[in-house]
This record gives C-alpha cells, sequence and structure tokens, in this order.
C-alpha cells in the first residue's frame, strides 16, 4: 500500500527503487508486476514461454564466472548478457532472474527495445557507433549505462555533445575501444600511444563523460590471451600516465571476452564479460533495425575509401 500511495500514476513498481537488486526484481516478476511489465513490452505468453531458458542459462554462467573468481582469487566480472537481435521477451527472461546488464550493437534496435523494458536495464552500447548515431543513441535510451566502443575521438566529442543536450545532469559512462589484434576488420585505436592519446581526450576534453574502462575484442577462433594481456598492459599504462581511475577510486575496467573466450578473459583479469550466443543461441537478425544499422555502416566505410 505504501508504495502504491508513492507510485505517479503509471508507473511501474520496479521504478520506485533506485537501487534494484536481484531478489526485488525477481520477486516483482513473479507478482502482479509482471503483468503490467509483460504488457508494456508486448510480450505475450507464448513468446515468455518460448524463451524460458535463457535464465537458467544466465544463473549457470553466473555461478560458472563466481567458481572461477573464487579459484583465481579475485571478484567475479560483470556478465553483460548481449540480447542483439532478440526479442523482448528473451530480455524479460534474464530479467526475471536479476540480470540488469544487456548488450546491444544496433542504434535503431536499442532505440525500438529499450522505452518498452523496465527502466531498470542498464544498457551497454558495444557495437560500431557512428559518430552521427551518438546523438539519437543518447536521446533514445534514457537508461544508457555505458557505451564501450568509443573508437575515435571525433565520436567521443559527439557523445560528449549529446550527453550535453539531452543528460546534462548525468555523465555518460564511456569505455575506449582498443583493437589489440591488430585486424583490419575491428575498430578501436591502436595499443600504445593511440590508446593513451584516445584516453586523454576523453577525460581532459569530454567533461559530460566518464572514462570507466578500456575494451577489446580478441581474435574469433583463436587463442586471445596476447589481446587480453596487451588491453591490460595498456590499462595500467592510462591509469599511471593519467592518473585516472574509476568511479570511486576503482580501477579502469577491462572489457573483455565474449561467449567463445569470455573464461580466458577472466583468467587475464576481465571486469566486464559480454556473453550473447551462448546464453540466447545464435543470430536471428532482422530486415528492420539491425540490418539498416549494417548497411548504414557498409555506405560509410565505402565513401570513405
Amino acid at each position: 500500500a505504501g508504495d502504491a500511495a508513492r507510485r505517479p500514476a503509471g508507473a511501474s513498481p520496479l521504478t520506485l527503487h533506485r537501487r534494484p537488486t536481484r531478489r526485488r526484481f525477481a520477486k516483482a516478476l513473479r507478482t502482479g508486476a509482471m503483468a503490467a511489465i509483460v504488457e508494456t513490452a508486448s510480450v505475450s505468453a507464448e513468446e515468455l514461454a518460448e524463451w524460458a531458458g535463457v535464465g537458467p542459462v544466465i544463473e549457470e554462467t553466473r555461478a560458472e564466472l563466481e567458481a572461477l573468481a573464487t579459484t583465481l582469487g579475485k571478484p567475479a566480472p560483470r556478465l553483460v548478457a548481449v540480447s542483439k537481435t532478440k526479442p523482448n521477451a528473451a530480455v524479460l527472461a534474464g530479467v526475471a532472474v536479476g540480470q540488469l546488464a544487456f548488450g546491444e550493437n544496433y542504434v535503431a534496435e536499442l532505440c525500438e527495445k529499450a522505452p518498452l523494458l523496465p527502466a531498470e536495464i542498464q544498457w551497454h552500447f558495444i557495437g560500431h557507433l557512428q559518430s552521427n548515431k551518438a546523438k539519437p543513441l543518447v536521446e533514445g535510451v534514457p537508461n544508457l549505462f555505458v557505451v564501450e566502443s568509443v573508437d575515435s575521438a571525433k565520436l567521443a566529442k559527439k557523445l560528449d555533445n549529446a550527453v550535453k543536450a539531452s543528460r546534462p545532469d548525468r555523465p555518460l559512462r564511456v569505455m575506449a575501444q582498443v583493437n589489440t589484434s591488430g585486424e583490419a576488420s575491428k575498430s578501436g585505436a591502436e595499443p600504445g600511444d593511440d590508446a593513451v592519446e584516445l584516453c586523454r581526450y576523453i577525460d581532459k576534453e569530454c567533461e559530460n563523460l566518464v572514462l570507466v574502462g578500456l575494451m577489446t575484442i580478441g581474435r574469433y577462433g583463436e587463442d586471445c590471451s596476447d589481446c587480453f594481456e596487451c588491453l591490460a598492459t595498456n590499462r595500467d599504462r592510462v591509469a599511471e600516465e593519467l592518473s585516472i581511475t574509476g568511479p570511486g577510486g576503482a580501477a579502469l575496467e577491462l572489457s573483455m571476452g565474449m561467449s567463445a573466450d569470455y573464461v580466458q578473459a577472466t583468467q587475464c583479469g576481465s571486469t566486464n564479460v559480454r556473453v550473447g550466443s551462448s546464453i540466447f543461441g545464435s543470430r536471428a537478425y532482422k530486415a528492420s533495425s539491425a540490418a539498416a544499422d549494417e548497411a548504414n555502416a557498409a555506405k560509410a566505410a565505402a565513401s570513405a575509401v
């Protein structure tokens, strides 16, 4: 009754708490709150049933990470469930077991999903971001938690301006992407001086951004330990040369490791793993948002040649 009395008209019970917990979410989703959430997200009971297996897999993955961290004598990394191309029902299946961190690669898709799903979700943008998409992303996703893929000063400044215009009281967390594998197909600053200068620019020239870490994508299908060690070395250099720490004085984060290599990444010190296909299954691309973003990226790449 107390919650109902304080709740603004039409507000979800899940928006009342500034610091949601897994237990609170799980309880809310087992009660009447679920009906309102499902209705808002335009999800049917059949769709929820179809994705019911997601929750147990997330819990198993968390347990695996906790056990591995205990063996290594360090905290478990944050699990980011990468839900790109997956429906709202799949996301809600994760939320039902307390998963709040979700990763998306495409601006249009995320801007479609975010308004329909609980405001407590912490959205991580992890895909390549064109500078002209910075403003739509920031404006379209009020609960954007972090952009992990800042690969240039130009993009950083576009994000900085977008945050200043739409949410000046809430600086945006960002990570600098570093191309540790040296592959032309991957974005990111080169390790060493380029990575340090990108981090310096974010820290000194973008007052509406907060540098919280560095991110990389390892080589697909190969031993990535050298990529992960390279990112850790660059993180340490950035922290030393720029005297930068994360929020609250914590060490800058290392976002590295995906479905095929998150165990190895954790062993190398990752604090943030991005796991998609092993949780949600293979990707199912739609002709709408994902394809549109990919087509735009292709056109931009072609015009730059």
